[in-house]
């Protein structure tokens, strides 16, 4: 029996292409553009340049520049998530970089692997954009699972700065300066926003529809209704830091409940991809009898609907609403 490792040198370069992505984002960003980093990245920027307002320039285009780019052909795909993921390359840059990792693994598929030329620009193709894609779409759920973990610690930092007497536009650099990303960033924003001049509860309704985060909604409504009707906003902060808390606890017990199911799905998915590797790697000459068919290319095309049907309807199967 002749074991061919070719599948494994696909998925040892795919690997590569996203590790050299984010590889590249921390040598041009530093360590500040990470969310590990306990000291936010608007202080490490303001340590670095004391200058308040170019600082903001920047932090504030790099949050709006993905959107703005909508127009720009096939990058809608990625400008949603690249924006909640607060990616800090330009969309232009991004592209710069889906091209460069294809050569990257043009050249290690032609160095590893022995496949026609068309097959070599094509794989290398779809693993530069899909690399850069799963890396985007990482940083995006990592960035708003730790968002929704901070904010009920942000109100109530925010309820007990204006128990003590501060307004509520101190209450949120207090945030900005104690809270590490994402959200430490974020309130730094809208503090410095509010600074020059802007409404804060304009601030905190657009930071909440670029998120699309439902938590955001209710804390800049908050705001909104305090700052027109008056009353205790500490005591309404207080009450909706309860309510994000209790909403968070149900969607953690919801993805308890069904992370059986979304691993069955995840299985099902994955499965016929993993067979098909592993008959490649045990017996590699397994389709040669029929390839040469004309039904074979037609119906290989036929699978390839299918499985893709297979993992639509799987994710839509386990995408519980609550």
């Amino acid at each position: 029996m002749t074991l061919s490792i070719a599948p494994l040198i696909y998925i040892v370069i795919f690997v590569a292409v996203i590790v050299l992505v984010e590889g590249v984002y921390l040598t041009v960003f530093g360590k500040s553009i990470s969310l590990n980093n306990r000291i936010s990245r608007r202080l490490t920027l303001l340590e670095k340049n004391s200058n308040r307002e170019q600082v903001l320039a920047q932090l504030r285009k790099e949050m709006n520049q993905h959107m703005n780019a909508r127009n720009i052909p096939l990058y809608s795909i990625l400008a949603k998530k690249a924006q909640r993921a607060n990616i800090a390359f330009s969309p232009i840059q991004l592209i710069g970089i889906m091209g460069a990792v294809s050569v990257f693994a043009f050249l290690l598929l032609t160095v590893g692997t022995g496949a026609a030329f068309g097959v070599r620009v094509l794989v290398a193709i779809g693993m530069g954009v899909g690399g850069v894609y799963v890396w985007v779409n990482g940083k995006a759920k990592k960035r708003m699972s730790l968002m929704e973990e901070q904010l009920p610690d942000a109100i109530d930092l925010m309820v007990r700065s204006l128990r003590v007497g501060n307004p509520f536009p101190t209450a949120v650099s207090i945030v900005s300066k104690e809270i590490p990303d994402p959200l430490g960033t974020e309130f730094g924003v809208i503090s410095d926003e509010t600074a020059y001049g802007a409404n804060m509860p304009d601030s905190l309704k657009a930071f909440a529809e670029r998120m699309d985060s439902q938590d955001l909604r209710f804390l800049a409504v908050a705001v909104t209704i305090q700052a027109q009707s008056g009353g205790n906003l500490a005591e309404i902060l207080d009450g909706l830091s309860k309510v994000v808390r209790a909403r968070f606890k149900l969607f953690r017990k919801v993805r308890a409940i069904t992370a059986e199911a979304k691993w069955s799905g995840m299985f099902l998915s994955a499965f016929p991809i993993l067979a098909l590797v592993m008959i490649n790697m045990i017996k590699p000459d397994y389709y040669d009898g029929v390839k040469e068919t004309p039904v074979f290319v037609p119906a290989a095309l036929v699978v390839c609907a299918f499985l893709v049907i297979n993992v639509i309807f799987m994710k839509i199967m386990v995408n519980i609403k609550v």
